[in-house]
């Protein structure tokens, strides 16, 4: 099924794109939609697996797309990942830091063990695909790049850890806009508040349970969905966004806004992209009156 959407068709024809953890989730709306515009698509990932089988979906698309395994902890995983992309493709002109993960817990219970890994691999990893993307191509060539952060204005209960990292990346790419601009650069950040989709399914059924309960509180009246995340990194991307630089640009339906009881329904349409992906039932509570879309799209 070829992916629907918003943009003009060719808008990225001319590109080559990066995205790490583009084997599943949002990572892999992305990469549907920026090969659907017609750029060349990189995924990239730990696990070879979920990279053949969305590189499949793609290829079966028609889309542009090639894999290569990394660990975005590994320097070395990047630097041989990069050098193999410019070597085959000529040039890396897009970059997407997507990949990244974390555990709900409160901040007495998270080990020194478990800040580290999530400090690792969400701000440390993100710091060295942009270094490394620098060295190999755009520092001399210009490009752009969207890091995925998380919506942590006012902290992330249960989970200090990611809230300290995601709150260090957005400092980052403030930073690297101011140094690396001059260098044809350009660099921002979106935070997306909830969204639903196939991460949400790694976490414990009482935190699945809690955000199915709870999801009325958000002006909006709902959660997000992956291809409002794939449109939003798009945009970043495009020429339209082209006086867009060093920002970090929050998708979370107003979560920080107060909202009571009675405004429970929304009348805000659902963008999915028109691409069928697997979804825990549990979420069909979210949707409230449009639980006639059936299982929930990206």
């Amino acid at each position: 099924m070829a992916y629907k959407s918003i943009f003009k068709p060719g808008l990225f024809k001319d590109d080559v794109a990066l995205v790490t953890g583009g084997g599943t989730g949002i990572g892999r709306c992305i990469a549907h939609e920026l090969a659907s515009l017609g750029a060349t698509v990189i995924i990239a990932g730990r696990k070879i697996e979920k990279l053949q089988s969305t590189a499949q979906e793609m290829r079966n698309a028609g889309y542009k797309v090639d894999i290569t395994q990394l660990d975005i902890r590994n320097l070395d995983e990047i630097k041989k990942s990069l050098n193999y992309i410019i070597s085959k493709h000529g040039k890396l002109t897009c970059l997407v830091n997507n990949a990244g993960g974390q555990f709900a817990a409160p901040a007495s219970e998270i080990s020194p063990n478990g800040w580290k890994t999530v400090i690792d691999l969400n701000l440390n990893g993100t710091w060295m695909m942009c270094w490394a993307a620098y060295h190999a191509w755009m520092g001399e060539h210009g490009g752009r790049i969207v890091n995925i952060t998380a919506a942590a204005r006012n902290g992330i209960p249960f989970m200090a850890h990611t809230a300290a990292a995601r709150a260090g990346i957005m400092n980052l790419t403030k930073t690297l806009c101011v140094e690396w601009a001059p260098h044809g650069i350009r660099i921002n950040s979106l935070a997306p508040g909830t969204i639903v989709g196939s991460g949400m399914t790694r976490y414990p059924i009482s935190v699945q349970q809690t955000a199915a309960d709870n999801h009325w509180m958000n002006p909006s009246g709902r959660y997000g969905t992956e291809a409002e995340v794939s449109s939003a990194v798009v945009y970043l991307l495009s020429p339209g966004a082209a006086y867009i630089n060093g920002i970090t640009v929050r998708m979370d339906g107003g979560r920080d806004l107060s909202k009571t009881s009675f405004q429970r329904e929304s009348k805000i349409p659902i963008y999915d992209g028109g691409l069928s992906v697997e979804t825990n039932e549990l979420f069909m509570k979210l949707w409230g009156d449009y639980k006639q879309i059936g299982k929930s799209k990206l």
